[in-house]
């Protein structure tokens, strides 16, 4: 519901705040005051394309700023799925225009894209008139709109479209599976041979988790035996010297030294620690003794450590990760040879839920055509009041891809006079007729809509006396539901007003300068009878004002 219009510098509204309530808003006054222009500031906030000429002149840019509350679910989505904060469960759409033809837009003080803007505009508010954006003109509207009816008038509706979505949905599951699969068979030759070599190469390796590492870490150890080997016998060569042993020339100093005369020998100490060296240096010398490496298993491991790491290479994975690799492709290659079966199980599963959908769908569309029957029935009804006896309209069904919604495809259709074809909605009809016609279904669909507020211009062209009173006793019935701004030169219309606003223009300081204020219950009895009598309020159209005023 749009509960706050501020304007600054549009045309002739230099500063203006209005509020709005619930129910029917109307706006009258003396033709050019500028009702228009209240309708162009608001197509502004709601997203409409730009235009310089509505800055007021001397004026370097211009605002609008559109606030409402009780905004619904679209919108709702709409402002989630561009992350703007609605906690406090107000929108507030504001937009800019300069002389340089930039334009800006906000939605609770978030930057938004025009797009954006006008994504929630049409889903706050639906014009009827010369600026329209009617979400009925739209053809992709007219399903969701009869569907929305039907739930509110024909038992069961309700049940089996949630009946049609589930089974739908189970279908299309089964549809996807069924492509998958077919899609595999399709090129299943080219991947069998492919799976088949891996698969077989990578069973004969036979790879185990920690195998790479353990296999590394040998060939590691043996290495540097190799190379210990090498330092051994370059010790033991060292030890060994020219000619005898270290541990033998020891010896023979020992020897030596025994022979001294002497008794006791000066020397036994010396020649003692000679003898205790002596045997020292034979026992490292024979722990030095290199082992021997038996190189024929260095060439296996290294054989089959570089065989794992190749094939590991080759299919872009950790060594640990061949095992997993082999069991996932094994897989997929029984897939291939078992999908013959396969596909016959998901093509009887595929055939299944599509029959049950079917079945569902065309309960559905039995439901459907029991609605258009009543939605046609109420809606001509309404027209006779409205001036719009000689019109028609069929609610046309057609077949359509299965889908979410069912088998239909559904067009409001309408003839404005005897033995003209039927056409679509929006090529029908214009001006006051179409803004007439429009009421007719926005009063029958009251209560199945998702809108909260309808503005209606020219409604009340070429109508007066009972039809004008038809079509504002309407306008209040719509009201209810939510809310209406209706603009209108009737006082009978007028008279149906939960809320008069009256438009005025006057000169200040050599400006034109264009106002609007909510008028109290004697400016209305004189706003009506100025409505009905002209320029010059007469006591007759005073009694009469009184008599059209029905809020």
């Amino acid at each position: 519901m749009l509960v706050g219009l501020h304007i600054t510098n549009i045309v002739l509204i230099e500063r203006l705040n209005l509020e709005f309530g619930r129910g029917l808003n109307i706006l009258t006054g003396e033709t050019g005051a500028g009702k228009s222009i209240l309708l162009d500031a608001l197509s502004l906030a709601l997203g409409a394309r730009s235009d310089i000429g509505l800055i007021r002149h001397g004026c370097d840019s211009a605002g609008v700023i559109a606030e409402f509350d009780d905004c619904g679910e679209t919108v709702e989505k709409i402002l989630s799925e561009n992350e703007i904060d609605f906690s406090d469960g107000t929108v507030i759409l504001r937009r800019t225009l300069t002389t340089d033809g930039k334009s800006r837009a906000w939605i609770n003080d978030t930057p938004v894209s025009i797009k954006t803007l006008k994504s929630v505009g049409d889903a706050l508010v639906e014009i009827h008139g010369q600026f329209a954006n009617h979400t009925l003109l739209n053809p992709a509207t007219h399903r969701p709109t009869l569907d929305l009816f039907a739930q509110n008038n024909v038992s069961g509706f309700t049940e089996t479209l949630h009946a049609v979505r589930s089974a739908y949905a189970t279908y299309h599951t089964a549809q996807q599976e069924l492509k998958q699969l077919q899609e595999l068979l399709a090129r299943s030759e080219s991947e069998r041979e492919y799976l088949e070599h891996n698969v077989a190469e990578l069973r004969s390796l036979n790879v185990k988790p920690g195998e790479e590492e353990d296999l590394a870490t040998r060939r590691a150890n043996m290495m540097n035996a190799e190379k210990n080997i090498a330092i051994l016998s370059d010790a033991n060569t060292a030890l060994a010297g020219h000619g005898n042993s270290l541990d033998v020339q020891i010896f023979n100093v020992a020897h030596i030294l025994q022979r001294i005369k002497t008794d006791p020998n000066p020397y036994s100490e010396q020649i003692d620690a000679l003898y205790h060296a002596g045997e020292i240096v034979a026992q490292v010398m024979g722990e030095l003794e290199p082992e021997n490496v038996d190189m024929d298993d260095m060439d296996s491991i290294e054989e089959r450590l570089f065989a794992i790491r190749a094939i590991a290479r080759k299919h872009r994975v950790g060594a640990d990760e061949l095992p997993a690799l082999l069991e996932r492709m094994s897989t997929q290659l029984d897939a291939i040879d078992n999908s013959d079966a396969q596909l016959q199980s998901v093509q009887i599963r595929c055939d299944n839920a599509l029959t049950d959908f079917n079945k569902h769908a065309h309960h559905l569309t039995q439901l459907r055509l029991q609605a258009c029957t009543i939605l046609r029935e109420r809606i001509l009804s309404e027209l006779p009041d409205l001036k719009l006896g000689s019109a028609d309209v069929l609610i046309e069904r057609t077949d359509a891809t299965a889908s979410y919604s069912g088998l239909d495809d559904i067009m409001f259709m309408i003839k404005t006079n005897p033995g003209s074809p039927f056409a679509p909605l929006h090529k029908s009809a214009s001006g006051g007729e179409l803004a007439r016609l429009m009421l007719a279904l926005r009063v029958v669909l009251a209560g199945a809509d998702t809108s909260h507020t309808f503005v209606f211009d020219e409604v009340d062209t070429g109508i007066s006396g009972a039809t004008a009173s038809a079509v504002g006793m309407r306008l209040n019935r719509l009201a209810q539901s939510g809310q209406a701004l209706v603009i209108t030169h009737s006082a009978q219309v007028a008279g149906y007003a939960d809320h008069h606003f009256k438009i005025a223009k006057h000169v200040q300081d050599d400006k034109t300068i264009t106002n609007v204020h909510k008028i109290s219950p004697d400016e209305r009895i004189n706003e009506i009878a100025r409505i009905i009598s002209g320029s010059e309020i007469t006591p007759e159209s005073i009694t009469m004002a009184k008599t059209l005023i029905k809020n």
